[in-house]
Formats: C-alpha cells, structure tokens, sequence
C-alpha cells in the first residue's frame, strides 16, 4: 500500500473480530516499531505482545475495572474480542544514562535525573514506535486501537514480569474489524482550521 494511502485510512478501531493475526503478521508491525527513530541510538523502549484471549486478558484485568466495564459496556466488549494486545514500554533510566555518556555530555548537562528533562525522549521514542506500529496494522489490512496508561500500570508489570525501570506508555490493541465500530463522539468535535495549526516562517503567518 502506498504511504499517503496507509496515512489517510489509518483510524482507531474499537470492535473486533476474534479471529486471530498469524505470528508473523504480529512480528511484522513489531519490527516496523522497532525501526522507529530511538534518540542517541539508545534502544529504551520495548514491547509485550499478548497473543490470544488468555494471554489478553492479564491486560484488560489489571487495567479495567467493573466500574469502567459498566460505564463502556459496548467498547469494552469490542475492544477485549481483540486477538492481540502489543505492549508499549519505555525506560527514563536507559535515556538518563545515554545521554550521560562522553559523545552526549553537552546534551546531558540538564542533570542526572529524569524530572530534569522538559520533553522526555523516552515518550517521544515510545510514540514514534506506536505510529510505526498502528500504520504497519492499516499496511497489513488490520484494524488497531491506542490506548493510554491510566490505571492498573503497577499490577500489569508484576503479572507479567516486567522490570521496575520500564514504565507503560500505552497499548496497541490489534485485530480484524467486525465492522460494528461506532463513530468516535470525539469526532463530533469541531476542530481547529488548518490555518490555525499550519504556520510557516513564525506563528503569525500561514
């Protein structure tokens, strides 16, 4: 598929089929979030791939709970029919060790902690390799869905082994459509002009 064709079809999707994505579809899109642009060369993002309802639902069990099961009955049935749940996981530490080294000194003079950083390269590295994975789904003719990291982090890592430094940065929820999706009320929304997103040469001309 061509990439201007992959940008403009690419949306969420909240219902699936179960059907199930063959292995190595899966290590298709996971190899595209690989390729993503990864800051100093550091390498501090990493992915979890559920396959399977069994192996699914240790995410939606320890992210979701009755109270928002009940309050998004229709999405979270759609959603959870996903086959594919792909984890997106990223260490501040790798990124504040990087740039510590002698190559990136100049840069790593904001201090030794994350907090010293004003936009961290760990979310940046994490989102590009998301976008590399929710296009690479539309190239294979799936559906994908991204969710964020708002609740259950801590017991998602300890069910599933992961190590204290790397925190969640969100998940990538992956199958076919079953083309019952309702439109997003977000959709609703009037947004922006271009002209009032677009500047060319400073902020007041367009």
């Amino acid at each position: 598929m061509e990439l201007q064709d992959v940008v403009q079809r690419r949306t969420m999707v909240r219902s699936f089929a179960t059907e199930g994505v063959e292995p190595e579809v899966v290590g298709r899109i996971l190899d595209a979030a690989l390729r993503a642009p990864t800051a100093g060369n550091t390498g501090g993002t990493a992915w979890v791939a559920l396959i399977g309802p069994d192996q699914t639902e240790t995410y939606w069990s320890a992210t979701t709970d009755a109270a928002w099961r009940s309050r998004n009955a229709r999405r979270a049935e759609g959603l959870r029919r996903a086959p594919v749940v792909l984890l997106s996981f990223c260490s501040p530490e790798a990124y504040v060790a990087r740039y510590g080294e002698a190559d990136k000194a100049p840069e790593g003079a904001l201090g030794t902690g994350a907090e010293a950083w004003p936009v961290p390269y760990w979310h940046g590295d994490a989102a590009f390799g998301v976008m590399s994975a929710l296009l690479a789904a539309v190239d294979a003719g799936l559906g994908a869905c991204f969710l964020g990291a708002f609740r259950g982090e801590e017991a998602l890592r300890r069910a599933l082994g992961v190590p204290a430094r790397w925190h969640l940065f969100g998940a990538v929820v992956l199958g076919h459509p079953d083309g019952r999706d309702r439109r997003s009320r977000s959709l609703e929304r009037r947004g922006p002009d271009r002209s009032d997103r677009l500047h060319y040469g400073s902020w007041n001309r367009t």
